[in-house]
């Protein structure tokens, strides 16, 4: 049976049952009991929106039992129209299906000042209760009562791909949602972010919206010592699953998925700008975004000198890659650095290896990587073109090296190489984070799982791959760059990457006994590879024990120093395997 945990928590033992309420009759009754408490002619309740909370909802469940003698939505009342709107961010979201450049926007950018200063005169001149929802309410008011309604970026995903809501201040309900992500990732959740840090301390109350009228909602101080406690010990972020075209069967199993799915071919395993974090606060699990952690304790959590390089982004990415069963990924590339920078205003790149964790028994595997002796940039890019255009196929094995993978290989991809994982692999993706930026140049001639072609980015791919990435290259740099650096009783340390041209660094432990590690200072993020079960540890008793189990990638945040961890369960004594990853300063 998987003991894969789909569902971590923290537990957040200071607070309890009387911090938390569920369902919109038990929240409404507890934001009355607080307008009670106050005494002033004019009482003001605010519900600020993460963009793209089910609006409909929210009134019904929680502003229309209010009774309120005024009441304001900020998404109408106080921001310009959407034409202007979409002339203002015209450059960011750009014409592509895809790429975008990140938004420098705030906010307040996009208050229309007026309609602001009318709103401002009958709030100051109303008496009773006011009730002020939407984005951004906090440019409008300072509440009495002030209540944030939160959800994860890959909920917003899901609503985009249903149809059921446009992008904010958009009118793009059935707009591909590939274009909705596009607005979403350079715009919307850019300025979001940017709003919603600095009011973290504010918050009275936080609202997980996340499930369709399925509210919870826990006060302030438990939100924020919630995070706090994620922090200071070993913790997992709530994975996510997703089918594709080339998706595989090894997840079902491993991961006890559901079997009518037709295919998995990602898990998102520590992406925390997507993924959920849950809180256990009383009896009841609240899901809020795990980006929160980052925004709110970016020093505790990456370190100063990771903090001080990357600002508040998670410089580490964990995810499958599942094709057991299933069919190659498209052949592919990312950008270098100075092309990210200008193209699309990240200040880094995607940079990233395949950890290969399974392979199908009785099956050749193979991963796609760098270029082939003697393949030129205008032979190369002209087939592809042609083959794109439907006049033949590319055959990749002639232009890219096709090479033999088996479990615990480790192939690095530093930015500009040409790569792609072949059929019935299970990889461990180990990678930096701004994750839309892959270049897709051949797709095998298939269709994405909406029944369109998927995008390919031949024009892209042509500024940034490296020609002088060729057979020999590939083989001494990228391929098992294995070497012990340590080894000890009952255990061995091995580096096996990154690449010199990439900040992360992996190291390997193979181990049947306790393995002394420390973050000197900066974020960990570990998968047990190998093993049914681990247990982690503080020497010194700064967090309880955590139980990780195979194929579960955990985070070990910069604060917490000197931890160990060893065999643990059926594992007990038995040689097992972790990879960790840490940015190199």
């Amino acid at each position: 049976m998987a003991k894969y945990d789909k569902q971590p928590y923290v537990d957040i033992k200071q607070y309890g049952n009387e911090d938390v309420w569920n369902g919109y009759e038990n929240i409404v009754s507890e934001i009355k009991l607080k307008l009670k408490e106050l005494t002033a002619e004019r009482k003001v309740v605010a519900i600020d929106f993460y963009p793209r909370v089910r609006t409909e909802e929210v009134e019904a469940g929680i502003v229309n039992r209010l009774s309120a003698d005024l009441t304001v939505f900020t998404d109408e009342d106080i921001f310009e129209d959407i034409d202007t709107i979409e002339e203002k961010i015209k450059e960011v979201v750009t014409d592509d299906r895809v790429f975008g450049k990140i938004s420098l926007h705030t906010i307040d950018n996009f208050i229309d000042d007026k309609k602001l200063n009318e709103v401002k005169t009958k709030i100051d001149n109303a008496i009773g209760i006011v009730v002020v929802y939407g984005v951004g309410v906090n440019l409008l008011v300072d509440p009495d009562i002030y209540i944030f309604a939160d959800l994860a970026r890959w909920e917003i995903q899901q609503r985009y791909r249903s149809g059921d809501i446009p992008n904010w201040k958009g009118r793009n309900f059935n707009e591909d949602p590939l274009r909705k992500l596009k607005r979403g990732y350079f715009f919307e959740w850019r300025v979001a972010d940017r709003y919603k840090k600095r009011r973290f301390n504010k918050f009275d109350y936080i609202l997980d919206t996340n499930l369709k009228n399925t509210p919870k909602m826990i006060t302030g101080d438990a939100f924020r010592a919630g995070l706090k406690e994620t922090v200071n010990r070993p913790f997992r972020v709530v994975p996510f699953f997703d089918p594709g075209v080339w998706g595989g069967q090894w997840m079902k199993e491993i991961c006890d998925l559901d079997r009518n799915m037709e295919n998995y071919a990602w898990c998102f395993d520590c992406v925390p700008e997507e993924n959920s974090l849950l809180l256990k606060v009383g009896d009841t699990i609240v899901e809020i975004p795990s980006i929160d952690v980052v925004l709110t304790h970016p020093r505790e959590l990456l370190g100063e000198k990771v903090h001080g390089r990357f600002g508040v982004d998670f410089p580490i990415r964990f995810d499958f890659l599942d094709t057991i069963g299933g069919e190659n990924l498209s052949l592919q590339v990312h950008p270098v650095v100075d092309y990210a920078q200008e193209k699309f205003g990240l200040h880094y790149t995607q940079e990233e290896s395949y950890y290969i964790l399974d392979t199908k028994e009785d099956k050749d595997t193979y991963v796609y990587l760098g270029i082939k002796d003697g393949v030129t940039k205008e032979k190369f890019f002209g087939d592809l073109r042609r083959a794109q255009n439907g006049d033949g196929k590319f055959n990749a094995e002639e232009y890219s090296n096709k090479i033999k993978a088996k479990k615990h290989d480790h192939f690095l991809i530093p930015p500009g190489t040409v790569h792609c994982s072949g059929a019935d692999t299970m990889v461990l993706e180990i990678s930096s984070t701004p994750n839309l930026f892959t270049f897709k140049l051949w797709d095998w001639g298939r269709l994405g799982m909406d029944g369109k072609p998927r995008p390919i980015n031949i024009a892209h791919g042509e500024e940034v791959v490296q020609f002088d990435r060729d057979t020999k290259w590939t083989m001494e740099n990228l391929v098992n760059r294995i070497e012990v650096v340590a080894e000890g009783d009952g255990w061995i340390e091995e580096r096996t990457g990154l690449h010199e041209k990439e900040f992360i660094e992996t190291r390997r432990y193979w181990f049947t006994k306790k393995v002394y590690h420390n973050t000197n200072g900066g974020v960990n993020v570990l998968n047990l590879v190998e093993g049914d079960q681990a247990i982690v540890e503080s020497p010194n008793n700064k967090f309880d024990p955590f139980i990780v189990n195979y194929a579960e990638t955990f985070i070990v945040p910069a604060s917490v120093g000197e931890y160990t961890i060893r065999p643990f369960g059926s594992s007990k004594n038995k040689k097992i395997c972790t990879i960790k990853a840490y940015v190199r300063t």
